[in-house]
């Protein structure tokens, strides 16, 4: 199968299991053809996930809704969103749910200005993009993701000094996910669940209820 076919398996999933509509889809790919034309100047993913950038990148951001309850729940931050996966593409599913608040942080100007470019380019309403770290802000949103940020133990630190009130918190981790919890201060692990993603055999999503 090639890049072209897998894409298109990629799409699907998104509208049959994951519930992305026709017009969502075609947010995301906008902003995908953004990327990659960013990309041939910036780094905002790897040149070698390019061809896969609908499974590795799009897709892989995208299961997240599973685990997101935005009928009891109304807001979520991205902590180093990069090239905005998954906040952007969290942001274009909840978009149409006026109540529902995404927040990206990103310390790299160059990332964050395409970010801002995009959230215009696409009309996301629902999102914004902080210019500088998760350090000068307060983080108050009921959901904290991560994906590609900081190992374990410096994620669990930030989610419980930083965050002020009870939330979930969404790691993406590899095939060692069990041992980086295992390695992690078990102060610092609240009731979890770790499960496994959809987009390769050696990845992982870890759930974490993050009383105060």
């Amino acid at each position: 199968m090639n890049s072209s076919e897998f894409n298109s398996k990629s799409k699907l999933f998104l509208s049959k299991s994951l519930n992305f509509s026709d017009n969502k889809i075609k947010l995301i790919e906008i902003y995908v053809k953004e990327v990659l034309n960013y990309n041939k100047k910036y780094n905002l993913i790897s040149k070698s996930s390019e061809k896969d950038i609908w499974n590795r990148h799009v897709l892989d951001s995208a299961q997240l809704v599973n685990y997101i309850d935005h009928k009891n729940f109304n807001s979520l931050s991205d902590l180093g969103t990069g090239g905005g996966f998954p906040g952007i593409i969290l942001s274009i599913f909840f978009n149409d749910i006026l109540k529902f608040h995404v927040k990206l942080y990103d310390k790299s100007k160059v990332k964050v200005k395409f970010i801002k470019y995009i959230i215009n380019k696409i009309n996301l309403r629902n999102v914004d993009i902080y210019d500088n770290d998760y350090q000068s802000h307060i983080i108050d949103t009921e959901y904290i993701v991560c994906r590609a940020f900081k190992k374990l133990p410096e994620i669990l630190r930030i989610s419980r000094e930083t965050h002020k009130k009870p939330h979930k918190l969404i790691v993406m981790l590899g095939k060692s996910a069990q041992d980086e919890i295992n390695k992690a201060s078990k102060g610092l692990i609240y009731k979890y669940k770790l499960v496994n993603s959809i987009t390769s055999s050696d990845s992982k999503i870890l759930l974490v209820d993050v009383q105060k």
